[in-house]
């Protein structure tokens, strides 16, 4: 049995030490999982980005090879201006320039993909023929050398996943 002394000393007020110390703990790992939680959602916002742009890229690359195929036709149409059948275009190596270019009036439609958000097209242009030298007297000159560049424009899963790749032909 206890005394009335050992009563009075159990009944001292305490100061509370412990529950300071457990709500900086909780503290420390409320601000632990709030910067984990922020850090997931940044990491999985960086590979939809990316996963939108290597969409994009494929895009892009299928409208090239499209544009590449048309080039082998026996017979090409006329290179007016109509259709993305261009003639050589001043700073179409700029990107700026194909910017600004009127995608939806004036390409043509590559094969269309799962998952892109517009189907990807392709612009050709007609580059000045090259003479090649030599020649033979029995044959005479060889002939010119014609060159095409292929501009290709691909969107990935969102609008604002945009990729333009460019190439060179011989034909």
């Amino acid at each position: 049995m206890r005394t009335p002394e050992a009563r009075s000393k159990s009944l001292v007020p305490q100061r509370g030490a412990v529950l300071v110390v457990a709500l900086v703990f909780l503290l420390v790992s409320t601000i632990l999982g709030v910067t984990a939680m922020n850090s997931t959602n940044m990491q999985e916002r960086m590979a939809g980005n990316l996963r939108d742009s290597n969409l994009a890229f494929q895009a892009a690359e299928s409208a090239l090879r499209d544009g590449e195929a048309f080039l082998q036709q026996a017979t090409l149409p006329a290179f007016n201006g109509i259709g993305g059948l261009l003639q050589r275009q001043n700073d179409s190596g700029r990107v700026e320039f194909w910017n600004a270019h009127d995608w939806a009036g004036n390409s043509r439609a590559g094969t269309p993909i799962v998952g892109v958000a517009a189907v990807p097209r392709f612009v050709i242009e007609e580059l000045p023929p090259v003479p090649l030298a030599g020649g033979s007297v029995r044959f005479g000159a060889l002939p010119s050398v014609r060159f095409y560049r292929v501009t290709a424009r691909g969107i990935g899963g969102t609008n604002d996943a945009v990729n333009l790749l460019q190439s060179n032909y011989q034909r």
